[in-house]
């Protein structure tokens, strides 16, 4: 079996694995007036579905960064969460050492690396993940400890609700045969890029699936926004369109969902392929599966492509090169 398919067969693991380990925090979210969730590539995304995940019962602004800086209202009273797989990803640790001379408090989340020994050596509250993953593919830890941070704030249990997507999505059949057949509508226009379509509470799923199709299967792929791309990119939907489209709508507003229906129809005119990825609720189910989901698409796709899912190349020559200059 492929090694990137036997390791989304332990999605289910992964989460198991962060629940095991998971251990209180004790911060009081009175002492801060924002949240900054500092990380990039594989390990940023799951900043960026936490913060939606909470979207609507989260108190404080939450931010999410994926540079070498920070930004200026960064202070003694933000709370800054940070997580490097490796523990050795250099924007990360630049963001590190900022947070500690403006004397924020921090949670960090890491396999080890300088960023674990630095946590270690400063006493500071971190969350261990287990190495042996590509960062990518190893989105079950660092997401499964942050919805546990984040209900641990807003003081509410999850432990059940996750405990139970483990158990679901340890059979990885279903959405391996519902993938396969996703993936059989749109494989006549795998030459296309892929514009991934999300209202708010799925952007970081957008932007995950994205994510995947880049590393994964070496192809383009780009994600817009709703309402806001109604204000711009749609006046680039005219003749035929070198594009796939994946819609992903929450369902929460009907006036964003409506949306959604004008684009498939528009879209329809001219017969491009639109796959509708719909869910009954948003919930952290709902965030969870549909992940799943578009992890196995990804690895289809770069399948048919017959490109290799596990390396990358290009980012392992930016790292080297960046070493000498």
């Amino acid at each position: 079996m492929n090694i990137q398919h036997e390791a989304l067969k332990k999605f289910s693991y992964q989460i198991e694995f962060a629940l095991k380990n998971y251990s209180a925090h004790g911060m009081d979210l009175s002492k801060y007036t924002n949240v900054m969730i500092g990380g990039l590539g594989g390990s940023g995304i799951g900043g960026r579905l936490v913060k939606n995940i909470f979207l609507d019962e989260f108190p404080l602004p939450v931010e999410c960064i994926a540079d070498y800086t920070l930004p200026g209202y960064v202070n003694k009273n933000t709370l800054v969460l940070l997580g490097s797989y490796s523990g050795n990803t250099e924007e990360t640790l630049a963001m590190y050492a900022e947070v500690k001379e403006r004397g924020c408090d921090m949670i960090i989340l890491t396999g080890g690396g300088k960023l674990g020994a630095l946590a270690t050596e400063n006493n500071i509250k971190q969350y261990f993940l287990e190495p042996g993953f590509q960062p990518r593919m190893a989105l079950g830890f660092s997401l499964t400890y942050l919805v546990q941070i984040f209900a641990e704030f807003v003081k509410k249990d999850v432990a059940n609700e996750l405990k139970a997507i483990a158990e679901k999505v340890a059979d990885t059949a279903p959405y391996e045969e519902e993938m396969m057949e996703a993936f059989n509508a749109i494989k006549s226009k795998l030459a296309h890029k892929f514009i991934i379509v999300t209202d708010a509470y799925f952007e970081a799923t957008g932007i995950r699936f994205a994510q995947q199709i880049q590393e994964n299967a070496k192809h383009e792929a780009f994600t817009h926004v709703l309402p806001e791309a109604n204000h711009n990119v749609i006046e680039s939907y005219y003749g035929n369109i070198s594009s796939l489209f994946i819609f992903i709508d929450s369902g929460k507003n009907e006036r964003v969902s409506a949306r959604f229906e004008f684009l498939t129809n528009l879209l329809g005119v001219e017969n491009h392929k639109v796959i509708n990825m719909a869910v009954n609720e948003f919930d952290l189910d709902a965030v969870y599966e549909m992940i799943h989901r578009l992890d196995w698409l990804s690895l289809y796709v770069s399948d048919f492509r017959k490109v290799d899912s596990l390396n990358v190349p290009n980012i392992a020559s930016l790292k080297e090169y960046l070493e000498t200059v």
